[in-house]
């Protein structure tokens, strides 16, 4: 009687990837509490993904596009208004399964705010929702055999990245940020934003490490809105660990982040004065652990006492083919917007977006922008602040050998500095340094044994059988399959021949004996 011994291998399959994009358009009202708008001066817009569900063979996707626009008040000072428009978005993606894990990002590709009167806004935006689809399943595998009898077993050894976490988790941040001393009280926050920078993680025995810097940048109004407009930008390095029992720091991360929350919030300091902004973020952390285990698998066996058939079947095993972080450095001219003289560049940021993934002879060609923004003020009393965008093209090479049209890759794109200087004029050079976290997993796919089926041995057929053969090795042959052949063993060909080591060259000489065994009753 033989029984395989199954080996089962949690494996993380790419199902697919799907984008749906659509136009959000509303009218958006002033509220009563707040002053008519005389000129807009700035928007910005960020997409919140509150939930991405699967249904089947779709995504059904639900959010807000959260804006935020500075507008000029009829007496001349500025003021901020925030909305939000909600919106619901199913995402075709056939083939996906109820079991399988859905990922939603988003790109916001264009916004824009316009004023249909002074208590009524026009809010038109452009969003892409992109779906990426996988599946946990188990690669099974026979890996041994237990057995009565005389049975022979190969093996074989197989290098797999199994996957060992997947999970999502969140990591809070709060700090507060004291306004200098020579800077004056905040009257009112204008403009805000918080972005991360430089964001490393690494897994550890039983939690997963996450360090980086949190950019904290405000425009206020000062002493009761007569002092001109300034600046607050803040770099808040933050560190700490999250709790993941199946973490053990050998494993091979691929962790995606985002900020889902971010609030500036002015305080009173102990003087009761107003010169302290509270920071509150939540980063969100998709982990994904893997796992390179060295599996024996059993790939082949016979009997020197019955006849075995085995049933064979076709399973994909992933490797690691590339773990890397691709490095560009960008630097670009541009021209700031003419009509008004600027004072100082106040901010800078962007966003790293990937354009196009190819797979080539040398490696994993990636294509994209950095969308760069600058924030400035300028000397003209009614609008003082503008700011200017430039898409910078990027390319970068993964290098990586043997990839094949169903390599399944993962990136992370990742903004680790950005500056802007003034040359003159309204000429600005962008200096700014992206960073690519690269995973590539390349499927490895063979014959493995499923099953086995046994039958009495066929006595005739040993019986014509030669009982004693000299045979000279053939390019091709090995101990296996010249025992295999002539019904007998590994071992008993090396002590036939008095070999020490199963290596054979073509031409070696062999004698090769017939080994029949009575099976046990």
């Amino acid at each position: 009687m033989i029984e395989l011994v199954k080996k089962h291998i949690h494996m993380n399959r790419r199902k697919g990837n799907a984008a749906s994009q659509m136009t959000l358009d509303d009218d958006f009202n002033v509220p009563d509490s707040m002053d008519d708008v005389e000129e807009l001066i700035l928007d910005s817009g960020e997409v919140q993904i509150e939930s991405a569900k699967n249904q089947g063979e779709k995504v059904a996707v639900r959010g807000k596009l959260e804006f935020r626009v500075l507008y000029r008040r009829p007496d001349g000072r500025l003021v901020t208004l925030a909305g939000s428009l909600p919106f619901e978005e199913n995402v075709n993606m056939p083939g996906l399964a109820e079991n399988d894990y859905v990922q939603a990002g988003w790109e916001l590709d264009d916004l824009n705010v316009g004023m249909i009167n002074s208590r009524k806004l026009n809010v038109k935006a452009l969003v892409t929702i992109k779906i990426q689809a996988d599946s946990i399943y188990d690669a099974q595998a026979a890996a041994d055999a237990d057995f009565d009898g005389s049975v022979e077993t190969k093996k074989r050894d197989v290098t797999v990245a199994a996957i060992a976490v997947r999970r999502k988790d969140t990591f809070r941040i709060r700090e507060t940020v004291t306004i200098p001393a020579n800077r004056p009280d905040i009257d009112t926050l204008l403009w805000q934003d918080i972005r991360l920078r430089d964001v490393n993680t690494k897994p550890l025995d039983g939690k997963v490490h996450i360090d980086g810097d949190l950019m904290v940048f405000a425009v206020y109004s000062g002493g009761d809105g007569q002092v001109p407009v300034q600046c607050l930008e803040e770099t808040i390095p933050f560190s700490g660990e999250i709790e993941l029992d199946e973490s053990v720091e050998e494993m091979i991360p691929f962790i995606t982040v985002r900020l889902i929350h971010k609030e500036l919030e002015v305080d009173p300091d102990a003087d009761g004065e107003m010169r302290e902004v509270a920071v509150d973020a939540v980063i969100e952390l998709d982990m994904r652990l893997y796992e390179e285990q060295q599996v024996e698998i059993l790939s082949d066996l016979y009997a020197l006492d019955r006849e075995i058939m085995p049933d064979t079947g076709e399973v994909c095993f992933d490797r690691i083919a590339a773990r890397n972080t691709l490095k560009n450095r960008i630097q670009e001219k541009i021209s700031l917007p003419g009509g008004a003289r600027v004072l100082q560049i106040c901010h800078s940021d962007g966003d790293v977006k990937i354009d196009e993934v190819q797979i080539k002879e040398d490696g994993l060609h990636i294509d994209g922008v950095l969308e760069a923004r600058i924030l400035y003020l300028t000397a003209d009393d009614t609008s003082p602040v503008g700011t200017a965008t430039e898409t910078i093209p990027f390319h970068a090479v993964a290098e990586a050998q043997g990839l094949a049209e169903d390599s399944v890759w993962q990136t992370e794109p990742g903004l680790e500095q950005i500056s802007a200087v003034m040359l003159g004029g309204d000429s600005v050079e962008i200096k700014a340094s992206i960073s690519v976290e690269i995973l590539i997993l390349q499927p490895v796919c063979g014959q493995v044994i499923l099953d086995v089926h046994e039958e009495p041995a066929d006595m005739e057929k040993l019986k014509r059988m030669p009982g004693i053969v000299g045979y000279i090795v053939q390019p091709g042959d090995s101990l296996w399959t010249l025992a295999r052949r002539f019904h007998t063993s590994v071992d008993a060909i090396m002590d036939t021949n008095g070999l020490t080591d199963d290596a054979i060259r073509p031409g070696d000489k062999l004698i090769l004996v017939k080994t029949v065994k009575e099976k046990e009753q």
